[in-house]
């Protein structure tokens, strides 16, 4: 298409931007911008010009990690698949700053219309790796959401930073939170239809686990759909869903449009939970391994620089909200980056655990017990019909081995610990000791 640009061509086309005195930017008529907001870009962009330098003068952009030897990536060109989301960020901007090339490769950011044709794309081999729902590469490694097939997670890209989204008529109606939802189910009987965006992945896990947080059976009191997340607002405004999870930017865009309001966060469900990995087959790795080690480097590099500063996430957001990417306003992109929230109901906060992409590390760990909870979840819903070996599962799919080598080459610290100990919004603690029993202690269940 005529107006699709490459990421080459989104990188020539921010250096150019940076250079330039005059920015301006179209919004695809979804509001303006008042000259504060200018001048932070423009104080973004200019900045960001100079890291792009001093990234060329360190030799970022121009190889030099790889000259020779048996450490040189197996495959030098991969093509990494990814869905128009916020969190999709670092695997683009490890390719737009050229953090690829300091490890030999260059990256292919691939835009998929679904979760269904990232897996397939992945299993047939049409992708090296992808932008991927934790769950997904799961369901994939036990053969409860489509062909089984040995998958690996090479890293975590992001914590944070999905929502939960309720139609604006529900809201009229009181159901603005949980218990709002489930006393306006009681007393008004009808079918309720909620969307989430592939059946093992995270976004059905955390509506799941937020439905029956409040006494709902999502498979027994409400009818669950799925549906691509660029399609979640069109559904929801024509009055397909009352209610959706999604990654951002698309539930803040339900609150730009005025046709929905956020009712929950994820952070509000598990605080710092996992979300999108690094994900690509066993057989991928296997055939390459320094190949695989190098993309897990570069991304975490983008990672570590999109933290790095206000600037910088600004940065992306303009990056990302591109055609060529997530295709919305920045605007829509860089409110919940910075952990600027509104639900749409007049309420507005800083949320202190927005969306990370790195937090020296500690983001981007495979955490074995991360990969079992999401195998607990699918027993609970009854996806798994019996208990698999949990940590066997999470030992071969997260690729614990690749991942520290990956941190090593990019000087970033690694936790002491393959698991970890979270508190959910239910009160129920998740160490990975005891999954069955976890598993089976839910009231709520399939």
């Amino acid at each position: 298409m005529s107006n699709h640009k490459t990421p080459k061509q989104v990188r020539k086309q921010a250096i150019k931007q940076a250079s330039s005195d005059a920015i301006t930017h179209s919004d695809n008529n979804e509001g303006g911008h008042d000259d504060q907001a200018i001048n932070l870009k423009r104080r973004s962009v200019v900045q960001s010009a100079s890291l792009l330098a001093g990234a060329s003068m360190m030799g970022l952009s121009t190889g030099g990690v790889w000259a020779a030897g048996s450490d040189k990536p197996e495959k030098e060109e991969v093509r990494i698949g990814f869905i128009p989301l916020t969190d999709c960020a670092s695997v683009v901007m490890a390719s737009v700053l050229g953090f690829d090339k300091k490890y030999g490769i260059k990256i292919i950011p691939s835009k998929e219309s679904s979760w269904a044709s990232v897996r397939d794309k992945l299993v047939n081999g049409e992708l090296d790796a992808a932008h991927c729902l934790y769950g997904l590469i799961y369901g994939v490694q036990m053969g409860v959401s489509g062909t089984k097939k040995d998958m690996n997670v090479l890293m975590t890209l992001n914590n944070n930073g999905q929502a939960i989204t309720l139609s604006k008529k529900l809201a009229d109606k009181g159901a603005v939170d949980g218990p709002g939802l489930a006393k306006l189910m009681q007393m008004d009987k009808r079918e309720y239809t909620f969307a989430q965006t592939f059946p093992t992945g995270t976004h059905a896990m955390w509506l799941y686990y937020w439905l029956a947080t409040y006494g709902i059976n999502p498979m027994k009191d409400a009818k669950v759909i799925t549906v691509p997340p660029p399609q979640m607002v069109a559904n929801m405004r024509v009055g397909n869903m009352d209610g959706y999870c999604v990654g951002e930017p698309w539930n803040h865009r339900a609150i730009a449009d005025g046709i929905g309001i956020t009712a929950a966060t994820t952070q509000d469900i598990w605080k710092d939970h996992p979300e999108k990995v690094l994900g690509t087959t066993a057989e991928f790795v296997q055939k390459n391994p320094n190949t695989a080690r190098a993309m897990t480097a570069a991304i975490l590099e983008a990672g570590r620089w999109i933290d790095a500063s206000l600037t910088n996430k600004n940065k992306m957001a303009e990056t990302i909200a591109d055609k060529s990417y997530v295709n919305t306003s920045v605007d829509v992109i860089n409110q919940r980056i910075l952990g600027r929230y509104q639900n749409g109901l007049g309420k507005t906060w800083d949320d202190p655990n927005y969306m990370k992409f790195f937090n020296d590390g500690v983001v981007n760990f495979p955490y074995l017990s991360d990969g079992m909870w999401f195998l607990t979840q699918h027993k609970r819903w009854g996806l798994l019909k019996t208990d698999p070996d949990y940590l066997a599962v999470a030992k071969a799919v997260n690729r614990i081995d690749i991942y520290k080598d990956a941190a090593a080459m990019a000087k970033v610290s690694v936790p002491k610990e393959a698991m970890r100990s979270s508190k959910l919004i239910d009160g129920t603690v998740w160490d990975g000791k005891n999954p069955a029993a976890y598993a089976a202690a839910f009231k709520i269940k399939a």
